[in-house]
């Protein structure tokens, strides 16, 4: 076998002598490589080992494990040193006054003054007895052991007479000198072990203090510690510790002036529904933008995740209102609406409020829907079209409102709106887009009659609501005169209707209500996203998006629906609106509205049907051609008894605005003479009877079944 090994060794020169095979291998010259091989220095050997060690993960716990409690120590001395050196001088008082005036609160910073005055009067006082304290001091001993001794001698008399022993007299005066001496042996016993054990004492004290306080880097404390913090109660140092750390420089360098004062900066910390509430008032060379763009770190900092901290900016300057919820708490449900719960729950449009949700404190979050356009915007799946809902459904249970509804959508969310609506469109294609703005174009034609009405005419509500207003703009269709419906021009049919309601319905009570999503210049103009009066939004992408939605003001305030978080906090809305309680400084609130599931729904848009007359519901909108007046008036009377004179007229103009939007009642009149369903008076007031109506039309000849009467 050892025949068969090969060694490769580099061929000798020509004149070294060959020697015997049994020394070959001895005498053989090393290998190249192996010839280059130079021994480690020590020194490096030795970087090796120590740079192991130290990166190994034992080291690391024990290096910080001296370093914490090293820190406590330290640190523990700093605070006892800080708070005697306190307890001695005024520094407490002029930190408080430095803290007031940063704060810009002078009336603080004077009464701190007043009792730093106080303090210093009361400590030069006790200095100048100070001065006489010995004089009383050494009369005072004089008194004391005056009458410890005459008090120890008539003890000793006392007794004596009673023991009939004279020698009783001195006993207890002894028995004082024998206590002496005892308390001079026990004190010689534990002088020695006291000097001793003295200093440790101490430092366990300081390291103690220290540990109470966290006196140690963030980086040195153990995992659990570190971590241990999230969900705890706010408490002010929380607040000021968060502020300080959140990299702010001027910030920082004031709280650290204050010292431990530096909780003067907030108000109160009150409970606010699941959650607490304070006022911070930021130093001098702080804005309150600074802190709202670092809203994640101060959410971070204060052991609450982001959309569990809000912040706004109230009334008072340089001064910021923190919201943090208890952690996990904007998780939980807040409970069914009261439109489910009350059966007999009525509205009433101009003195009611609608019961939409709760805002972040926990109380009741209602909107008044007088005479207030309404824009509501989010992503897609967010609660848009549940949030509309909420409002259309309590106003419903008003019999005097009409409702014209466009669910350009067309997945059945409006449907239990049949019977209460007097137009409702479904559905997603241009066509239904055509049929939409022309509802758009009725209430137009509504508003424009009411307008040239006598002064003084009351008109009911009108709310003209299109769900899914995106795909109304985004629409390519053009009429006959090459008219778009759809575009964020003047020449846009839509466009043109909506900024009409915008600019004089509201005076007639004809309203305009709109959900859109992902608002955008292009499927949001800003001339018809400006005039609403109520704006809401659900979660948003982006910070520019917010601004459309609500308005500059409200996101310069601190609204946020671009931080809500999409998916986990559907049917949460950030409004902007004077029909809505705001606290005072607010330019908006955070509501987080009642889901209505559309089984409830039906149920009660039933009960708003009953209320009502019989309402005819329209799917298609009229365009004036070949129209039969005597059977879109029994069309519009529907199933109802007798209608009023002045409601066919409505109900007419809004089935097909163009025949009959600027009818009044003598055209009526007119069109009804001689057939037998001619207007008359019930309870005083002008009518049109149903079966009046409908017997006229079937007594009525062929030819007089023409549009002809028009």
């Amino acid at each position: 076998m050892t025949d068969n090994v090969v060694h490769l060794f580099k061929d000798p020169p020509p004149d070294t002598p060959e020697l015997p095979a049994g020394d070959a291998l001895a005498s053989a010259p090393l290998p190249l490589d192996a010839a280059e091989v130079r021994p480690v220095p020590v020194w490096r050997r030795t970087g090796r080992v120590v740079v192991r060690a130290a990166r190994d993960e034992r080291t690391r716990a024990a290096g910080r494990a001296v370093v914490r409690h090293g820190s406590y120590v330290v640190g523990g001395s700093r605070l006892v040193a800080r708070r005697a050196w306190d307890g001695r001088t005024a520094a407490r008082y002029e930190r408080m006054i430095r803290a007031a005036e940063t704060a810009g609160n002078l009336e603080a910073a004077a009464e701190w003054e007043e009792r730093g005055r106080q303090y210093r009067a009361a400590r030069h006082q006790r200095r100048m007895d100070l001065l006489t304290s010995p004089e009383r001091l050494v009369k005072n001993a004089a008194y004391a052991t005056g009458g410890t001794l005459g008090g120890l001698l008539l003890l000793g008399i006392a007794l004596a007479v009673a023991t009939k022993q004279p020698s009783d007299v001195v006993v207890p005066l002894m028995a004082l000198v024998e206590l002496c001496r005892l308390v001079v042996v026990i004190a010689t016993v534990v002088w020695g072990p006291l000097i001793t054990l003295g200093p440790w004492l101490v430092l366990c004290g300081l390291w103690a203090v220290g540990r109470h306080q966290q006196a140690a880097p963030q980086w040195a404390l153990p995992a659990q510690q570190r971590g241990s913090d999230a969900g705890a109660p706010i408490t002010p140092s929380i607040v000021v510790t968060a502020l300080r750390d959140l990299g702010i420089a001027p910030l920082r360098k004031a709280i650290k002036e204050m010292g431990d004062a530096g909780a003067a900066m907030l108000s109160p910390i009150k409970i606010a529904g699941c959650g607490v509430e304070v006022d911070v008032t930021l130093p001098s060379g702080v804005s309150t933008q600074e802190v709202q763009g670092r809203r994640r770190k101060l959410a971070e900092n204060l052991a609450r995740h982001e959309h569990e901290v809000f912040i706004t900016i109230p009334q008072a300057a340089r001064t910021v209102r923190l919201w943090i919820a208890d952690s996990g708490a904007l998780d939980e449900p807040i409970g069914p609406s009261p439109l489910v719960l009350d059966a007999d729950l009525r509205a009433d449009y101009k003195k009611g409020r609608a019961p939409w949700g709760q805002d972040l404190r926990g109380d009741a979050a209602t909107l008044s829907l007088y005479q207030r356009h309404m824009l509501v915007t989010g992503l897609s799946n967010q609660g848009k079209t549940a949030a509309v809902r909420a409002l259309a459904l309590w106003l419903a249970l008003d019999p005097s409102v009409e409702f014209r509804i466009a669910d350009l959508k067309g997945a059945g969310d409006w449907a239990m709106f049949d019977g209460i609506a007097t137009v409702l469109i479904q559905g997603p294609t241009d066509d239904h887009v055509i049929q939409a703005t022309e509802m758009v174009e009725s209430g137009v034609s509504e508003m424009e009659r009411r307008l040239t009405a006598p002064p003084g005419t009351a008109f009911p509500p009108l709310i003209v609501l299109v769900d899914e207003a995106q795909v109304a703009f985004m629409c390519p269709a053009v009429d006959e005169e090459k008219r778009p419906y759809g575009g964020s021009k003047a020449t846009s049919r839509y466009f043109m209707a909506a900024r009409k309601i915008h600019n004089q319905g509201r005076a007639v009570n004809v309203m305009l209500w709109q959900g859109t999503q992902d608002p955008t210049d292009q499927n949001l103009p800003k001339l018809v996203r400006e005039g609403a009066h109520t704006r809401a939004s659900l979660a948003l992408g982006t910070e520019s998006q917010a601004r459309m939605a609500l308005g500059d003001k409200a996101v310069d305030g601190g609204a946020a629906p671009h931080l809500l978080r999409q998916g986990l906090d559907k049917g949460t809305l950030v409004v902007a609106s004077d029909g809505i309680a705001i606290p005072a400084g607010q330019a908006s609130i955070t509501v987080r509205t009642h889901y209505i599931d559309t089984e409830a729904a039906a149920e009660v848009a039933a009960r708003a049907r009953a209320l009502r007359d019989g309402v005819t519901t329209l799917r298609v909108i009229g365009t004036g051609e070949d129209v039969d007046p005597l059977a879109d008036i029994a069309a519009v009377i529907g199933s109802a008894p007798r209608v009023l004179t002045q409601d066919v007229l409505q109900r007419l103009a809004t089935t097909n605005p163009k025949a009959y939007g600027d009818w009044t009642n003598g055209d009526l009149k007119r069109v009804l003479e001689g057939t037998g369903a001619e207007p008359y008076k019930s309870d005083g007031r002008m009518v049109v009877a149903r079966d009046r109506v409908a017997r006229a039309l079937a007594n009525r000849t062929e030819t007089g079944s023409a549009s002809a009467a028009q």
